[in-house]
């Protein structure tokens, strides 16, 4: 029986690996319990893959699942979560950004009876101020539109006890906002707070459209709310519709006809037709969520396991 499973996804991380095995090897055998590091091979385009198999070499308790193409950090995480057979999991990025030596704040709280232990960013001045703004903004908006509360600035590092990860594996959908399923799942969760240091080497994978698409996957996961806001969109613009005809009606009946002006029809029709469109463009999303499920496409494909 494995004690602990660490999972890592690696993508293009050739420039972090030595670093960040130096980093939690340590850590791992002072914790004196049984580990297993999943190194998730995500499609890298480097020699990733290669150095990871030469550190095998050194680290026995490696385990690499190399995927046939590059599907996602979350497709990563759920791969890992898949293959763990640890009595505990806790998913990590490589780029220390995750501080490994927190591991074993998290194993005590797991010790103490503790089902999930979330690492919290109290302090994010290494992000950059429209970053964080945009997070802020992000984890309000959501937990209004959502029913499953996500807790702010907590990422995918936690430990989750076996019970969790159970719960995991039987959640079937293929697009995946893995914060959200987290959460979902519930059990008896603490926090550890700590604070958020700069990337060691390399640069993010995570650009500000890539960010923004991955917010708009989280919200459309987890809430049904901006269909209702087209339902009371068009509520209000037929509100509007019906109280403008009984002015006009009213106006022409004791003032008699006025030549109209373009202006007032222009701008109807365009708020008319921006409502239609932003409407067809929120159920045209749902849909496509629905057409992918209905496909019941893998997650991600393995194409060895070293």
């Amino acid at each position: 029986m494995i004690d602990i499973s660490i999972i890592v996804p690696f993508y293009n991380e050739s420039d972090s690996l030595d670093e960040f095995f130096s980093n939690i090897m340590p850590i791992l055998k002072r914790l004196k319990l049984s580990f297993e590091i999943l190194c998730i091979n995500d499609g890298s385009k480097d020699d990733t893959l290669e150095r990871l198999m030469l550190k095998k070499k050194k680290f026995p308790q490696l385990k690499i699942i190399n995927f046939s193409r590059n599907f996602g950090k979350d497709a990563a995480i759920t791969a890992g979560i898949d293959f763990a057979e640890g009595s505990c999991a806790i998913p990590i990025d490589c780029d220390l950004q995750d501080p490994p030596d927190l591991i074993v704040s998290m194993v005590q709280r797991w010790k103490e009876g503790f089902d999930m232990v979330l690492a919290k960013r109290s302090d994010r001045s290494e992000d950059s101020s429209f970053k964080r703004l945009t997070a802020d903004m992000f984890y309000k908006v959501y937990n209004i539109l959502s029913d499953t509360e996500l807790p702010e600035n907590v990422g995918d590092f936690r430990l989750m006890d076996r019970k969790v990860i159970d719960a995991l594996r039987t959640f079937p959908e293929r697009k995946r906002f893995m914060k959200g399923l987290f959460a979902f799942t519930g059990f008896k969760t603490t926090v550890i707070e700590y604070k958020r240091p700069a990337r060691s080497k390399g640069s993010s994978k995570w650009s500000y459209c890539k960010l923004w698409n991955y917010a708009i996957d989280g919200i459309i996961s987890f809430s049904i709310f901006p269909l209702r806001i087209s339902i009371y969109l068009g509520m209000l613009v037929t509100f509007l519709a019906f109280s403008r005809g009984l002015w006009i009606f009213f106006r022409t009946a004791f003032y008699g006809v006025e030549v109209p002006g373009y202006a007032s029809t222009t701008v109807t029709l365009l708020l008319l037709g921006g409502v239609q469109l932003m409407s067809l463009g929120v159920i045209g999303e749902y849909i496509g969520r629905i057409y992918n499920e209905s496909k019941k496409r893998p997650i991600y494909i393995v194409r060895d396991i070293i």
